[in-house]
């Protein structure tokens, strides 16, 4: 397999879309990873990176100063496929693939939506990762007799591929196709194994966060520039990152987060 190209059996190719932000001058790389389904043959869905390229724009918009370049990633399909872990191979592939056009030096973020997020967290032990973003993430039931939908769980979700690296979740309440409470649940397994984990709780919100969009943007924003560039956090995300189990794992995303003085930086 050429270092360049990820080929699936259906003979699509993974691929960084175009960045967003000046590729002449890059000091950091964020990757988009959208949302995809849990088993599915079906290429990858327009609709789901058209659904990122707004978070892309914000955050390159934000980092500008900084020379902040992102990019949504093109899947060669839209499913997790079980122990193929797709989406979370074509994360990695593409976290190279920023390697190879930027060098090894550039930090880099992944931020992903819904199972994008899954995505970011799984391939977050790449060694070019420094910050994962997972917002809304899919999570497969994790316990016996799970208490959300009485479903099944199997093996829980990794988490040590995440210590060393930055954490950042934020999940809706009223989110009905992903289980707040199991991102919740992952949280805490997280923060025993790594301290640099928060995660923020958009009140009566649901899968897509669209009630709080500019105040995702202006988290993802914030987290993404603290972590990549070494900037001071907003007090919500510091208290959060401080906080132990419950408070920085239940923060409330209160809305006109990052708007003017109200971001509150120490």
């Amino acid at each position: 397999m050429a270092h360049h190209a990820l080929v699936g059996t259906a003979g699509r190719a993974a691929r960084l879309g175009r960045a967003v932000g000046d590729p002449a001058a890059v000091g950091g790389v964020v990757l988009l990873l959208p949302d995809g389904e849990p088993e599915s043959g079906r290429g990858p869905s327009p609709r789901a990176y058209t659904a990122a390229l707004p978070l892309a724009r914000a955050l390159a918009r934000a980092g500008r100063a900084h020379g902040l370049v992102a990019h949504v990633v093109r899947y060669r399909g839209r499913g997790w496929n079980g122990a193929d872990a797709a989406l979370a191979e074509d994360a990695r592939w593409a976290a190279s693939e920023a390697v190879r056009r930027y060098g090894e030096r550039v930090p880099l973020a992944l931020a992903g939506h819904g199972m994008g997020g899954r995505a970011a967290l799984r391939a977050a032990g790449h060694p070019a990762v420094v910050s994962v973003v997972a917002l809304a993430p899919w999570l497969p039931p994790d316990e016996p007799a799970d208490p959300v939908d009485g479903q099944g769980g199997g093996e829980p979700e990794p988490v040590r591929q995440l210590i060393g690296r930055r954490v950042l979740i934020a999940h809706g309440t009223y989110d009905t196709r992903n289980a707040a409470e199991r991102s919740y649940r992952l949280g805490e397994r997280l923060k025993k194994v790594n301290r640099d984990t928060c995660r923020f709780e958009a009140h009566t919100d649901g899968h897509r966060l669209r009630r709080h969009r500019d105040e995702v943007a202006a988290l993802t924003a914030d987290f993404v520039l603290g972590t990549l560039f070494d900037r001071p956090f907003a007090r919500p995300i510091a208290d959060a990152l401080a906080a132990p189990p419950p408070l920085g794992l239940r923060m409330p995303l209160a809305a006109g987060f990052g708007e003017g003085a109200g971001r509150g930086r120490r």
